[in-house]
């Protein structure tokens, strides 16, 4: 930059000096031409007076000299006009070339100070390179330093892990010791309960007050005649923003409800009083399920976990993780207390230990379950599904065993008959379908005019001598079909809301239906 400078300063004193110099040549071309005009005019001056003389020769001749003279005059002034016209366009030129060397000076000014400011910029910015280069080398010998560490609490994790799987082998071989020795009282007591159930088979069929107790000629059977109920003796409201689900124990009037408001409630049918709350389930519960010894209470819920309380604490001894999506349906074994299945909306079937805690077996399948239960040996699961099939898998390999097309429309619930050779399903497609559970093939489908499911979940049920099926719809209306008939011999008006489950005691009486709002009618 220094360079173009000082070249520009020279090409503006030499243009100004050729400047002054034409100035001083045309200013001593004028004076020679002037010093020359008079020069002449003195030289001229006789010959002049001589022409006054009347000489003839002469006078021609000068004549055309003067002539000569005032072309060579004319030309004089030309070469001034041109030389005039010379000296403005180089004036105008300096002038031009000035204006351009001041704007030059600026530029160069302007940059000796971006100059300036760029050289100050560099030596920050090296600075703090330096800073920085400190600081990396600092967190390169800190890393370092970490991963020697991190390869320490790698070698100390392999060694805890290995010694963790040696305890955990040693833990589930005592597991399993205590669960065959469990499984040998579960066994006895199994047994002594078998026992205590024929002794008192007689003294129960007696006090069935609504059944026909026949006597065989031998006098050693017995069995009952349900009727199907006709009037409310209670109605319960018994959970806030809806009963999903409700079961009856064992050989007993106590009444199991589970709801929207994450509570399972126990309930005495006779007087409609509330005898215990359990907690601890942190969902809408969905269905519910309990061992034939009445010891243990499972609940299917919203929260893809299920929950089994223990009866007699009123505490959670389970909670069984494995779904990813709402678990909907479940059931227990009717032969064995350990034996657990559910359906969640993750596509999956799985089989549960409950005296473990863990699963035993999972089933994928492409169509959703809605409803699922164990048949009576306790070998294979019945289960509805969305695509409207019934399904039946063996629980100790996962396989398919049957399929069939059971419902046009989704399957809602399904249920085993007492004796285990009839198997209800609801759907839908508001048809209830009973099913030899040998042949797979349809005895009976009932239906009604105004009958329609209020949900995918709606829970029908079969009276426990298999003579009537009970059924709620989206009306409020619980229907009652007779098997033998197919018929409805009865509804029952005293919901307000839509109907979504039913069940029946084993004593034949009473039979109880829950609704949307919560609300829990007995029917006697």
């Amino acid at each position: 930059m220094g360079f173009m400078g000082i070249t520009d300063c020279s090409i503006a004193a030499h243009n100004y000096k050729c400047e002054e110099a034409a100035k001083a040549a045309i200013k001593h071309a004028l004076r020679a031409l002037r010093k020359r005009h008079l020069l002449e005019e003195g030289a001229h001056a006789a010959a002049l007076t001589a022409l006054s003389r009347p000489f003839v020769a002469q006078g021609l001749e000068w004549k055309e000299k003067v002539e000569r003279l005032e072309v060579e005059l004319q030309q004089c002034y030309k070469a001034q006009s041109r030389l005039a016209e010379q000296l403005g366009t180089e004036v105008s030129e300096s002038r031009s070339l000035k204006g351009s060397i001041q704007e030059k000076d600026l530029a160069i000014e302007n940059l000796e100070r971006t100059l300036t400011e760029t050289r100050d910029e560099c030596s920050r910015l090296t600075t703090e390179l330096e800073k920085k280069t400190k600081a990396v080398e600092l967190l390169l010998s800190e890393n370092v330093e970490i991963k020697g560490q991190l390869e320490e609490m790698t070698l100390k994790a392999k060694r805890a892990e290995a010694e963790n799987k040696i305890l955990i082998d040693r833990w589930m071989l005592q597991k399993m010791q205590d669960a065959e020795r469990l499984n040998e009282a579960n066994a006895l007591y199994e047994d002594m309960m078998e026992r205590l159930k024929a002794k008192g088979l007689e003294s129960l069929a007696r006090q069935q007050v609504d059944g026909v107790v026949r006597r065989c000629e031998e006098g050693a059977e017995h069995f009952s005649q349900s009727t199907f109920p006709s009037t409310c003796g209670n109605r319960i409201h018994a959970h806030e923003g809806g009963c999903s689900a409700i079961l009856f124990e064992y050989n007993s009037g106590k009444l199991l409800t589970g709801g929207q408001d994450r509570t399972v409630k126990l309930w005495d049918t006779n007087t409609g009083s509330l005898s215990r709350t359990l907690h601890g389930c942190l969902g809408s519960i969905l269905d519910l399920a309990i061992t034939h010894d009445n010891r243990s209470i499972i609940a299917a819920s919203s929260s893809n976990n299920l929950y089994a309380w223990d009866t007699n604490s009123g505490r959670i001894h389970h909670t069984l993780t494995g779904h990813c999506e709402k678990v909907c349906a479940v059931d227990v074994s009717k032969t064995s207390n350990r034996h657990v299945v559910s359906a969640a909306y993750d596509r999956t079937i799985k089989v549960w230990d409950l005296q473990k805690g863990y699963c035993t077996n999972t089933i994928i399948f492409h169509s959703n379950c809605n409803a699922l239960c164990f048949s009576m040996d306790g070998h294979t699961i019945c289960s509805g599904h969305v695509d409207g099939n019934l399904r039946l898998w063996d629980i100790q390999t996962g396989k398919l065993i049957h399929e069939v097309a059971a419902h046009s429309l989704s399957v809602t619930s399904i249920s085993m008959s007492g004796n285990g050779n009839m198997l209800l399903t609801s759907g839908r497609d508001n048809l209830h379908n009973l099913f030899d559970i040998r042949t797979l093939e349809v005895c009976s489908t009932l239906r009604a005019p105004g009958s329609r499911a209020a949900s995918n979940w709606s829970r029908s049920c079969i009276s426990p001598g298999d003579n009537y099926v009970a059924a709620g719809s989206v009306d409020g209306t619980v229907y009652v079909w007779s098997i033998s008939k197919a018929d409805v011999v009865g509804t029952l008006k005293e919901h307000t809301s839509s109907v979504l489950c039913c069940s029946w005691s084993s004593f034949g009486k009473p039979l109880c239906s829950a609704d949307k709002t919560g609300v829990i009618c007995t029917w006697m």
